[in-house]
């Protein structure tokens, strides 16, 4: 199965502050809040939702077509992903607009404060999907369609309708943005759809449906936990819970769920149902938990193998990819 991943292209500043947010925020004075944090370091590196997850699937042996919108500063991240296997035909270059930038700062709790600038990004909704495919996308088998410039969203998803492409929906951090009316149309018709919990709540919130009027809407839909691992539901089935690989060695939570991603975008490629797709992409999850920075983890097949078989069990060695069937 040959994937175009849509979404963010950007710069991540990624900064640790050794203390805990919580502990800076005062009850009484959350109406004006002013704080200042003194970090510990301070790491840049590519980023983005869509880089991150054609990354993984680079890693895992696909050639995934990246679509989004870069500023001319993207030359180093642009031969970057080429040199790993991505297809970068798709990627439009501003004139005018810096590469969008994500900066964040990650508190001794895990718990993070971020921002984001959208930079060349915004002009995402510039690039015609139905284009994109009939001239050199050909063969695309599936198409995910994540956080972007919302224009950009609404007009991949249509075009997918269009072209009769199946699709993954997930809005994640655009939710917060988005109203109820698109929020429902980026997600009905999903092939799968991607939350994190808190998301899950914000979607329903949003759209008022009930889980089960997404259930309607979509093939599979799949909840990220963190570290309670994910759920994977389907309409007319009972929901699975699916652990979590644990790990002690916990570094970085930027790009773990684009990872996560990544790894059951490839299962489902490679055939395997959504429970195994589903611990594929936190066997991946947890590689790039290990690593700071979103695209340096190191999928080696033996470290993916140890760490599925570690969580479940000698008959999830299968899941590895390019492991026999």
């Amino acid at each position: 199965m040959r994937i175009a991943v849509t979404g963010s292209i950007a710069t991540d500043h990624l900064m640790v502050f050794p203390g805990r947010f919580e502990e800076q925020l005062l009850a009484s004075q959350l109406d004006h809040v002013s704080l200042s944090f003194l970090v510990d370091s301070l790491d840049i590196r590519h980023g983005g939702v869509g880089a991150n997850i054609a990354y993984g699937l680079a890693r895992l042996g696909h050639r995934p077509l990246l679509v989004g919108s870069v500023g001319q500063d993207f030359a180093a991240h642009h031969a970057h992903l080429a040199s790993l296997g991505v297809d970068m035909a798709a990627v439009r270059v501003s004139p005018a607009l810096h590469t969008a930038r994500f900066i964040c700062t990650t508190d001794a709790s895990g718990n993070q404060l971020a921002s984001f600038y959208a930079g060349a990004m915004a002009e995402s909704s510039a690039i015609d999907l139905a284009d994109v495919l009939s001239e050199g996308g050909t063969g695309i088998d599936f198409v995910h369609i994540g956080a972007d410039d919302p224009a950009a969203m609404s007009r991949h998803t249509r075009a997918c309708r269009t072209l009769g492409l199946p699709f993954a929906a997930d809005p994640s951090q655009q939710l917060a943005r988005l109203d109820g009316r698109t929020i429902r149309e980026l997600v009905s018709d999903a092939a799968l759809l991607f939350t994190n919990a808190y998301e899950r709540a914000l979607l329903l919130d949003k759209t008022g449906w009930q889980e089960r009027d997404v259930l309607d809407r979509v093939g599979t839909w799949i909840t990220t936990r963190g570290a309670k691992g994910s759920i994977v539901e389907r309409r007319g089935e009972p929901a699975v819970e699916v652990e979590a690989v644990p790990t002690t060695e916990a570094v970085d939570p930027t790009g773990v769920g684009d990872a996560f991603r990544a790894g059951y975008l490839s299962a489902t490629g490679d055939g395997h149902d959504p429970v195994g797709a589903a611990r594929t992409g936190s066997a991946l999850a947890t590689l790039a938990l290990r690593n700071v920075g979103p695209q340096t983890y190191e999928p080696d097949p033996a470290l993916i193998e140890e760490a599925l078989t570690a969580a479940y069990g000698p008959e999830a060695a299968a899941l590895t990819p390019g492991a026999p069937r």
